[in-house]
């Protein structure tokens, strides 16, 4: 299942969070398990976020936006 959606009156911002993996990683999933899909029809611009945190930091380590 998706991690997060996040819907605006322009965009829609599909992410998905790995911890302790990698940004390109959680990019990969969104694309492999078509998250994206139910907003294709969807006259708002589509945003998909993989963002990889770090336990060791306790922060945000990288993310990719397409």
């Amino acid at each position: 299942r998706i991690d997060m959606v996040v819907q605006t009156a322009d965009y829609v911002y599909v992410m998905e969070f790995k911890l302790d993996g990698s940004a390109e990683q959680a990019l990969q999933q969104i694309e492999e398990k078509q998250y994206a899909l139910p907003f294709a029809a969807d006259a708002r611009k589509i945003f998909r976020i993989g963002v990889n945190f770090s336990s060791e930091t306790r922060n945000i380590d990288r993310w990719i936006v397409e």
